[in-house]
């Protein structure tokens, strides 16, 4: 079986049990691990709220991505030549296209160039 990471909650929570109610200051300490927890807690929404925005965003070289895509298939290398700038690299190019394949903007082909079969992309 897998280890489980302990996340802060977890340790939080675990230390929750351990105190006993005949501790100095135990309702101070029940409300600080309280605290912390809510903390954790509304810290985690947030991140997922901003992941949220910013996959739905996408990202500059998506829209390149998009704009250089048309009604006829193009393997990647086709679609990354089009595409100027120092930080594109095929790899980039292949992950923008498979997120725009997913949000069903572009339409994923198998097509034969020089007798090998070669993934294409095209408007949806």
């Amino acid at each position: 079986m897998a280890d489980v990471k302990m996340t802060k909650a977890m340790w939080f929570e675990e230390i929750k049990t351990i105190i006993s109610p005949e501790v100095d200051h135990y309702e101070e300490m029940m409300e600080f691990l309280d605290t912390q927890i809510a903390q954790l807690a509304a810290k985690s929404e947030k991140a997922k709220e901003r992941a949220a925005v910013k996959k739905a965003e996408g990202d500059e070289l998506r829209a390149v991505v998009q704009a250089v895509l048309t009604e006829e298939a193009q393997t990647i290398d086709e679609i990354t030549a089009q595409i100027e700038g120092e930080e594109v690299t095929k790899a980039k190019v292949t992950n923008r296209l498979t997120q725009l394949v997913k949000a069903g903007i572009a339409a994923k082909e198998t097509v034969s160039v020089d007798k090998r079969k070669l993934a294409a992309y095209k408007l949806a």
